[in-house]
């Protein structure tokens, strides 16, 4: 502020100075014909210049998902984050790709990250980019799962299958709601987790809750063990196998995958 109130001060001097000569010379002057500017800091050295970016946070599309799947090559990134989205967790392990390298850690990519990248990786093949869904019974599962973690729920097969990296680890019987309370179909993700929730609104136990849109969730079902298929949920996605549930329960975590679809 001092510096600020000095840098005035010299500058209506010059001002003064400048007027003061006009009119010693009979030149009409006023304060207003001279336009002052002051710096309301210091600047010393040279302003960074950075380099282009190729694709940063928000960019989207294929070349983003080549970038991803040689990230994955290193381990930087998770194979979930495959998904053409240079999102939060991309721009992270771009950073860390960076460091790792000893290059600015712009968490974006510039040419000269592009090439190094190039150097230590190998040219994504179609299965890095686009991974198989795996297959159950001779049948594929929908292609959303073929990647990171996925409660993976076919309408069709009246199955859940949780599914890691494509391999399906568990397996179980599952039925959804009735027609006017209907499960939505789609891909969502783990929101929340309940161990023991009671619904409010139908003042109904469901415990270990795995909630992905709105009030519906994956939830263990006493209804459904004792009756099957002859009842039906108000929207969510029932389970049975009450030792099965209490496992996934665990397995599972918020942000994980949830594809409801039919086969």
């Amino acid at each position: 502020m001092r510096g600020l109130i000095i840098r005035k001060a010299l500058g209506g001097l010059v001002v003064g100075g400048v007027i003061a000569t006009l009119l010693s010379s009979g030149t009409t002057a006023t304060a207003t014909s001279v336009d002052l500017k002051t710096v309301p800091f210091e600047v010393s050295g040279e302003l960074p210049i950075y380099p282009k970016a190729l694709w940063k946070n928000g960019s989207s599309g294929t070349n983003v998902r080549k970038v991803e799947a040689r990230l994955v090559q290193l381990k930087l990134l998770e194979k979930k984050y495959l998904d053409n989205d240079f999102g939060t967790m991309t721009r992270a392990a771009v950073k860390k790709f960076q460091k790792s390298k000893g290059i600015p850690e712009l968490g974006y990519v510039d040419q000269n990250t592009l090439d190094q990248l190039a150097k230590v990786t190998h040219v994504p093949t179609q299965t890095e980019l686009y991974p198989p869904a795996p297959v159950v019974n001779g049948k594929k599962l929908d292609a959303r799962c073929a990647t990171g973690v996925a409660l993976c729920i076919d309408k069709s097969t009246r199955k859940l299958r949780y599914v890691v990296d494509g391999v399906v680890k568990m397996q179980m019987d599952v039925r959804f709601g009735a027609v006017k309370t209907a499960t939505r179909e789609g891909s969502f993700t783990v929101g929340w987790k309940s161990r023991n929730h009671v619904s409010k609104l139908y003042d109904s136990k469901m415990p270990f809750a795995m909630f992905f849109s709105g009030g519906q969730a994956v939830h263990y079902s006493s209804d459904f063990a004792a009756r099957g298929y002859n009842g039906a949920s108000h929207g969510c996605v029932n389970v049975r196998d009450l030792a099965k549930i209490k496992v996934l329960f665990d397995e599972v975590h918020v942000g994980d995958k949830v594809i409801v679809y039919r086969s």
